[in-house]
């Protein structure tokens, strides 16, 4: 059953009326806290080792009880743990894009190889490995099989002709459909891959897993052609375009997409299969055109999204991480555009908006600029890039 809360909201500057919410995530907080700083050492410098975390945006579980990878996203590297994490601060198993757990730096302070990373986000289980957004290698990895010691090399890069390329739309002006620039968001589908290519303000789309370097995808959203990049198409926000594509998932087999620069969230009726096919409904805004923070208004609501970085789904809820609002938001049973959501997690009140709920020290149950959001089995995995730490909190049964 589902736990419901009354929450009485202060009459300033919240309303004066009481909301209801569901708690989708348990009561109790996360019951893995992995990267975790204490209050009194925050303002140290997050030096890196096997424990420590520089605010992280991508985690996934590739099974209920591991492996774990996380995307510690400042520190340019990887983090593997064989087996699901069972004490809070367990140090990481294996890193990947630096030589060892103590160092840290872009591409491991030298040139971009099949083993090194530039800020990487996005991370998901692709087939039977693993596929990482390389963001400012401007690539995607991918390993055909999970990897499981430090530093395995990919097998496959895309965006790039190899692995030692990483300039943005491969140094040319134009992109293409074997381009990226900035890619924060992978996910992976069923045969599909999607990557959201941020800063060329698409979606691109292979029809199945790619098997070569640098192989051009199938299909793109948000743009009306492989080879034009503008935000928002080059016009007013429509129900195809784009204006900060981040993260994707799938619910209730329709594709949805957190559209942090439109705050937003856009869903598909089913998966699309063709160029710059305009998305059923949008959640956060009123209407397609509309496209502000919060509405329009310095506080948020239930119904309201500030640059929503993070989606994920379970059987019931539709969750996004609505990152700049320090919460997360969850909807269930039918949707539609401007509908209002049921759940909140790390804020107590629909109209609260501070970090760590009240800009207080980090506990079990508050979050701080959440980058991600994964869902394997009964867990979500929370990237809680704001507090250098990330989540593993039990989904309420």
């Amino acid at each position: 059953m589902k736990n419901s809360l009354k929450i009485n909201l202060s009459p300033s500057p919240a309303t004066e009326t009481d909301e209801l919410f569901s708690q989708f995530l348990s009561p109790e907080g996360a019951f893995i806290i992995l990267g975790e700083q204490s209050s009194d050492t925050l303002v140290m410098p997050l030096e890196p080792n096997a424990s420590t975390m520089f605010g992280p945006r991508g985690a996934c579980l590739i099974a209920e009880n591991g492996p774990l990878w996380v995307s510690d996203t400042g520190h340019h590297r990887l983090l593997g743990w064989k087996q699901r994490p069972e004490t809070d601060g367990q140090p990481a198993d294996w890193v990947i894009g630096q030589p060892n757990f103590h160092q840290e730096g872009q591409n491991a302070k030298g040139t971009p190889a099949a083993n090194t990373v530039s800020v990487p986000t996005g991370i998901c289980p692709c087939g039977e490995g693993l596929a990482v957004s390389d963001a400012w290698n401007h690539r995607v990895l991918i390993w055909k099989k999970l990897p499981q010691d430090s530093n395995v090399p990919a097998d496959i890069v895309l965006g790039q002709a190899n692995f030692s390329q990483n300039q943005l739309n491969r140094g040319e002006i134009e992109t293409a459909a074997d381009r990226m620039h900035w890619p924060y968001g992978v996910f992976y589908h069923q045969g599909r891959l999607f990557v959201a290519d941020t800063g060329n303000r698409r979606v691109l789309v292979w029809n199945q897993l790619p098997e070569v370097n640098g192989q051009p995808a199938d299909f793109v959203l948000g743009q009306s052609g492989m080879n034009l990049r503008d935000e928002n198409g080059g016009g007013t926000p429509t129900a195809a375009s784009m204006r900060w594509p981040h993260s994707l998932a799938i619910w209730q087999d329709n594709l949805v997409l957190a559209d942090a620069g439109n705050n937003r969230l856009m869903i598909w009726d089913g998966i699309p299969t063709e160029n710059n096919a305009p998305c059923k409904l949008v959640l956060g805004q009123r209407n397609f055109q509309d496209v502000e923070l919060n509405q329009g208004v310095y506080w948020p609501s239930s119904s309201t999204l500030n640059m929503p970085y993070g989606v994920a789904v379970t059987n019931d809820w539709l969750i996004a991480a609505d990152t700049a609002n320090s919460r997360l938001l969850g909807w269930t049973g039918t949707v539609d555009t401007g509908i209002s959501a049921q759940g909140l997690i790390g804020q107590p009140h629909f109209r609260s908006k501070g970090e760590n709920g009240s800009y207080g020290a980090p506990n079990r149950h508050s979050l701080s600029w959440p980058y991600g959001i994964t869902i394997c089995g009964n867990t979500a995995i929370i990237a809680d890039s704001g507090n250098n730490r990330v989540l593993l909190w039990y989904l309420n049964s």
